[in-house]
């Protein structure tokens, strides 16, 4: 590691003001940053030293979310190789020839068919992510004159694990230019945008491609003689939206829980996430006040719809604990509700904030049936109404301390 840093630092020259590559010196300091720390430390008494900088916090949120991209890869597979077993063949072009070279088989019950398999899907997505992502924050950087900032990291690895696995890789291009451009470098970069950039990626591709994007429905059928239904796995959100609680008898919790059920790669496993939200929880980077109040939110909500009942809408039956296991509300609560830029800065703006979102969840799932999910405007919606909520908090403690001072 010396003498990576030796040769870095060789380099440093070239890019400083007057150097022929001082316009890219943005990127060639996050590449400092990112392998090494920083070379001006503090020095006196009275600088404030934490641990906690912006580098250390996202490199916890990547290691909160490995286990979410562990089981992503593993359900991929495993839910492409159920789809050869009843007709589909999931793998085409360039990852099929791959597949066959390495002579292995489309057994679901083999981990290392399904974790291959599951591989070749998530690791391209994965790739496209970073690399058109990354290329924009080093652009905006460049053009700037400031540092590439880290937290396109925790973007680059949300982004997806909240995808289908055959969501083509120019829409995966598209929507994470959309989500970095838009949804953050146009209000001035990390720290500054109002909405969760990954979240408006997967917004904007929804409404613009919501065939390649609901992720209902993924395989195809190899046999086109075949009906799509009897190879392509619904999900048992969709599963629930036709037939209520008597459909998800066939998907066992425990199975949901886990997470080897269709779905969005990352958000099938709330075990997963509920080890990553431990390992945040624990280091004090996410707030348990928003996690938890999402919580009540969606118990409060579903408990109230499962009384009101429906005759002609199937969801208002599915109670609080099968809501926590289908769609990607485990995920959303411990990864995207908890992001601190977007939500509220006041303790008690936390609580407002998760329960909110939690109420808008279960709603825009039971009453409008047809959208597949109620994070995408439960989240962007709140994410909005963050800085109004702040705003009535803090104007409520002024009150409260220029009565008590009698001022």
């Amino acid at each position: 590691m010396q003498f990576l840093s030796d040769l870095i630092k060789s380099q440093e020259r070239h890019f400083k003001t007057g150097g022929k590559l001082a316009r890219l010196f943005p990127l060639y300091e996050a590449i400092d940053s990112f392998l090494f720390a920083t070379s001006k430390p503090t020095s006196g008494k009275v600088h404030v030293r934490d641990g906690a900088d912006l580098k250390r916090v996202m490199i916890t949120v990547v290691i909160a979310l490995i286990p979410t991209m562990i089981m992503a890869i593993y359900n991929t597979g495993l839910q492409a190789n159920l789809a050869v077993s009843e007709g589909a063949t999931p793998l085409e072009g360039w990852r099929l020839t791959v597949f066959q070279w390495l002579g292995t088989g489309f057994s679901p019950d083999s981990i290392y068919d399904c974790a291959l398999q599951g591989a070749l899907y998530f690791f391209p997505i994965f790739i496209v992510t970073f690399a058109v992502g990354g290329a924009w924050e080093v652009l905006f950087a460049v053009v700037r004159g400031h540092d590439v900032n880290e937290g396109f990291l925790v973007t680059g690895m949300i982004f997806p694990l909240i995808l289908p696995a055959t969501t083509p890789l120019w829409q995966v291009a598209l929507g994470i230019s959309f989500g970095v451009v838009i949804g953050k470098e146009v209000f001035g970069g990390t720290g500054y945008n109002i909405l969760n950039p990954a979240l408006t990626a997967r917004a904007f591709l929804f409404f613009g491609y919501p065939a390649q994007i609901t992720g209902d429905t993924v395989w195809v059928p190899f046999d086109p003689s075949l009906p799509v239904d009897t190879v392509s796995g619904a999900t048992p959100l969709a599963d629930a939206a036709v037939g209520g609680m008597a459909s998800l008898t066939h998907t066992h919790w425990w199975n949901a829980f886990i997470g080897v059920i269709p779905g969005s790669m990352g958000e099938t496993s709330t075990v997963a996430c509920l080890i990553g939200a431990a390992v945040l929880l624990i280091t004090g980077v996410a707030s348990y006040r928003i996690m938890l109040s999402v919580v009540l939110g969606t118990i409060v909500m579903a408990t109230t719809l499962n009384l009101v009942g429906s005759e002609t809408n199937p969801l208002f039956t599915v109670p609080f604990w099968w809501h926590f296991v289908i769609g990607g509300l485990a995920f959303a609560t411990v990864y995207i509700a908890t992001e601190p830029v977007t939500a509220p800065h006041t303790h008690k703006g936390h609580w407002i904030y998760g329960f909110l979102i939690g109420v808008m969840i279960v709603v825009v799932r039971v009453l409008n049936p047809a959208y597949p999910d109620g994070i995408l405007v439960g989240i962007l919606l709140l994410n909005l109404f963050a800085p109004l909520i702040d705003h009535f908090i803090v104007g409520a403690h002024i009150k409260k301390r220029r009565a008590r001072y009698g001022t």
